[in-house]
């Protein structure tokens, strides 16, 4: 028994392998965002009304399930049968979007989101700047970022160009910075909204 003794014993480490440091991981408090001075935007209840009772997304968390991306007042992302994106016709006050301009978000880690048409298939934009929905997974093409800033909301596409609307009315993503023309509203109809109203 004692040669035993004598035996480094511990984690088997094998060569080439190199030592890890143990970091702490730091915590973030839910509150720390209010307590720090930042403003809490609240859309006005007509407008809600306005569109439906589809609200106006201000942060990440609330990106849940379906959502409609309005490029113009009253005027949302449009999936075509053909796989490609324009922007749908005008709606009056009070109107839902149409079932093609409903699409599903679903979340990818803390920052990025998947955007589903109604047709089933995942958008993502193709090398030649153009917004299609014609994947049938996800994959680093089909991801996206919504930028939130000052209240406002603009969506990076996988070529690290901003989504946006152009003179025939398609859905590109061109401009590597946020313009008025790259600015969007993504409402949502979800009843378990965690901002507050």
């Amino acid at each position: 028994m004692s040669e035993y003794t004598l035996v480094k014993s511990g984690k088997l480490s094998l060569k080439g392998e190199k030592k890890r440091k143990k970091h702490k991981k730091k915590r973030k408090h839910e509150d720390e965002s209010s307590a720090s001075g930042s403003k809490i935007l609240v859309e006005d209840p007509q407008s809600i009304l306005d569109h439906g009772n589809w609200w106006s997304i201000t942060k990440f968390d609330d990106i849940t399930s379906a959502v409609a991306i309005e490029f113009a007042p009253y005027c949302y992302m449009k999936a075509l049968d053909n796989g490609l994106f324009t922007l749908g016709q005008p709606h009056s006050k009070g109107d839902v979007p149409d079932p093609e301009e409903i699409l599903t978000a679903v979340r990818i880690g803390d920052t990025k989101i998947a955007l589903k048409s109604g047709y089933g298939k995942y958008l993502k934009v193709n090398s030649d700047r153009r917004v299609t929905g014609r994947s049938d997974a996800i994959g680093s093409m089909e991801q996206f970022e919504p930028v939130f800033q000052d209240g406002e909301l603009a969506i990076l596409g996988c070529n690290d160009c901003f989504l946006s609307c152009n003179d025939g009315g398609e859905i590109i993503a061109m401009s590597k910075k946020a313009g008025p023309a790259e600015i969007v509203k993504m409402r949502s109809n979800a009843t378990d909204r965690k901002s507050v109203v």
